[in-house]
């Protein structure tokens, strides 16, 4: 697609230019090419891809014990995320996931193995609590992952091979109610339930979250597209 958009000469030179700005905007690689394949381009000729976008400064992250820089941080603010997850729950096994174009991209985790990670990289059907959770925008609880009716078998093998039994789900929301993300909680017990106030904490939790990664997609994401524009346009040059 780049090739193409900037006459660039060969596939070597863009990913090139992908992997300078995913670097300095601090991006995944993956999520960039992401962005770059949906997101809309720029006009032909157009000097800026987004010439007319509003910026905003990153909203409220309170209770996280985050400052300064790494408000802007995606990585630090998904780390701070699965933080107060597990101390909300009590528990030291976690995970947080992405929504992109209709799956849950597993993105960072404490406490899981490598079976667990591979096997949940992507998750878009809906035989996991984290995808129920997804599709029906709310927290979810599976009280015992060996016995729930939620998981199909190889799901659960990958769960309990964890040590895990019960599994809590929440999803990162925007303003709007869409489903940026998703963090949950993995528990070595089966989990009877959360009380009333750890849900209203965690329902704090996914609204600030959600509303973070909104403006992260809607401010860094679109500054590192404008970055790759710019210099994609003078790799044409020379």
């Amino acid at each position: 697609m780049l090739v193409s958009r900037y006459r660039l000469a060969g596939p070597q030179v863009p990913f090139e230019l992908l992997r300078q700005t995913s670097q300095r905007f601090n991006i995944r690689l993956h999520t960039l090419a992401d962005a770059v394949t949906h997101i809309p381009g720029p006009g032909a000729g157009a000097a800026q891809w987004f010439p007319r976008r509003a910026r905003y400064s990153p909203p409220p992250l309170t209770g996280l014990g985050m400052e300064g820089a790494e408000r802007r941080h995606h990585g630090a603010v998904l780390r701070a995320a699965i933080r107060r997850m597990l101390h909300i729950t009590d528990t030291g096994m976690g995970n947080v996931q992405l929504a992109e174009n209709g799956l849950l991209r597993l993105e960072k985790h404490t406490g899981l193995n490598q079976e667990f990670t591979d096997f949940f990289a992507f998750v878009q059907d809906s035989t996991t609590a984290c995808a129920q959770a997804a599709q029906e925008r709310r927290q979810v609880t599976v009280k015992d992952a060996a016995v729930a009716d939620v998981f199909d078998d190889d799901s659960r093998h990958a769960i309990l091979q964890t040590g895990a039994r019960g599994v809590h789900s929440l999803p990162l929301t925007s303003p709007s109610g869409a489903v940026l993300g998703m963090v949950s909680s993995h528990h070595e017990r089966p989990l009877p339930g959360l009380s009333q106030a750890q849900l209203d904490a965690l329902d704090t939790l996914g609204t600030q979250i959600g509303r973070w990664l909104l403006w992260h997609r809607h401010t860094v994401v679109l500054d590192a597209l404008e970055h790759l524009h710019s210099i994609s346009i003078s790799a044409t040059a020379h």
